[in-house]
């Protein structure tokens, strides 16, 4: 097969431990899913299941990596969130069986433009410039179920510049893996390479110029971004 320009590399994730890496195909994302972000949002969580947006695989960002301020915002923001690799494909799967087809997990960091996201849900349109937009997917490195199990509890924190912003427990999310899992295949066919990104705590906050901003996840590491410049 030939083609007309070289092909991109594939995007992929760190495995822990691992000189092998995680191949990315799609990146999923939950809104609203815990109760005092959704709060904090303005919005009910009591009200809906889980909905998605996406960002492109090639969104991903490696630990300690530099990105540049993104263009169009002035109000750029982290996200704390559970990260869970799909590893065996599926449709309609069962909630029971929905762990038999997760590989790992990581701690990923949701970057989000919120001045446009607030623009796109004033206007009622898609918020794909405010959420998919280059390397607003800052994902450590992943932990293979084998090693980990399926973390149910424990603490999910973002900091910046040594300071906590976000402190919170994944018990506390309200659509759990397997439920976020089994509703996303009912949708559309789950496959390997596949990411989503579980949602995220209170206490969402602005980035600057210059800031470091690391999300941990108790049991799987971190993942630290630093915003440099403009591009």
């Amino acid at each position: 097969m030939s083609f007309v320009f070289e092909p991109a590399p594939v995007p992929s994730v760190a495995v822990a431990g691992s000189e092998a890496r995680f191949p990315v195909r799609r990146i999923f994302c939950v809104g609203r899913n815990y109760a005092e972000h959704a709060r904090e949002m303005g919005n009910d969580p009591d009200k809906e299941p889980p909905f998605f947006f996406t960002k492109p695989a090639d969104a991903v960002v490696a630990d300690g990596a530099a990105i540049a301020y993104p263009p169009e915002t002035g109000n750029l923001h982290f996200e704390a969130e559970l990260v869970v690799a799909i590893g065996k494909a599926g449709r309609d799967v069962p909630e029971a069986e929905a762990p038999d087809h997760v590989w790992g997990y990581a701690a990923g960091n949701d970057l989000t433009r919120r001045d446009l996201q607030a623009k796109a849900k004033e206007m009622r349109r898609p918020w794909d410039w405010a959420k998919g937009f280059d390397r607003s997917a800052p994902i450590g490195a992943l932990h293979p179920v084998a090693e980990v199990g399926h973390p149910e509890t424990g603490f999910i924190r973002c900091e910046v510049n040594g300071e906590v912003k976000q402190d919170s427990d994944l018990a506390e999310m309200i659509w759990k893996v397997p439920g976020i899992v089994a509703f996303l295949s009912a949708s559309m066919e789950i496959r390997p390479g596949d990411l989503i990104m579980t949602g995220t705590p209170a206490g969402v906050g602005k980035l600057e110029v210059g800031d470091v901003c690391t999300v941990s996840i108790q049991g799987l590491g971190s993942v630290t971004t630093t915003i440099g410049p403009k591009g």
